[in-house]
């Protein structure tokens, strides 16, 4: 494909009240944007009106990106065909990472389009580096399975892998189901395997904490409804 079309991956806060970590120059590439999907449009456009307050909205064509529907990935040709100016913004974090955005940016890679990804806040890697585990070798893992039995299973499994591999594992899981998962993690590793809790990442409570199974199992943190990423490493 023959354009001048370009992609921009525009981080957003993983906080709303935590606007200073996001980069200046994200509102330069927003500025040049002509279309832009998003994983949730209202929040899309109240975050880009946090950025630039001047911004009208309106002037702008929106998608919202839900699933790699046929008719959205068409569309996302359509607009690079036309030589659009793009933005694509997940709805915290950073775009294509355990997002949905990966699928049009896999299209744009196939059009042989620019594609800028842009620096901002990252719940994965901000949680890794404070974890204080291997940040050599890590892997994320997404959301467990919701069947205790497979989450069980899932976890030891995670947990075998870390040791034979000396690598971190990352995973999440919905804010209301924080509190078993991390019972289920005590209940089911070994003692000394290090398990990493992260709580409301760039926000005002912040508070990642390493510690061992065994030192957990003294006293676990209620983080039910709380924002939160996992790290395990054997």
């Amino acid at each position: 494909m023959t354009t001048n079309a370009k992609v921009y991956l525009i981080p957003a806060f993983i906080d709303e009240d935590a606007l200073q970590v996001l980069p200046a120059y994200l509102l330069e590439a927003v500025k040049e944007c002509q279309v832009f999907f998003v994983e949730n449009e209202r929040s899309a456009r109240r975050y880009l009106k946090m950025l630039w307050k001047e911004m009208i909205i309106d002037q702008y064509e929106w998608f919202a990106i839900h699933k790699a529907e046929e008719k959205l990935t068409d569309e996302f040709r359509q607009q690079l065909k036309k030589g659009k100016t793009i933005g694509i913004i997940s709805e915290a974090g950073c775009p294509g990472i355990a997002d949905p955005g990966q699928v049009l940016i896999a299209i744009a890679q196939q059009e042989n389009i620019t594609i800028k990804p842009l620096v901002g806040p990252s719940s994965i890697l901000l949680a890794l580096m404070a974890s204080g585990m291997n940040g050599q070798q890590f892997q994320f893992a997404g959301y467990l399975p919701i069947d205790q039995q497979e989450r069980i299973k899932k976890i030891k499994e995670l947990e075998n892998e870390s040791q034979k591999k000396n690598c971190t594992q990352i995973f999440i899981e919905t804010p209301y189901r924080n509190n078993q998962l991390t019972e289920t993690i005590i209940n089911n590793c070994k003692s000394t395997t290090r398990f990493c809790i992260a709580v409301d990442i760039t926000g005002k409570e912040e508070n990642i904490r390493t510690k061992t199974i065994e030192e957990w199992k003294k006293k676990l943190p209620d983080i039910n409804k709380k924002p939160a990423i996992f790290l395990m490493q054997a």
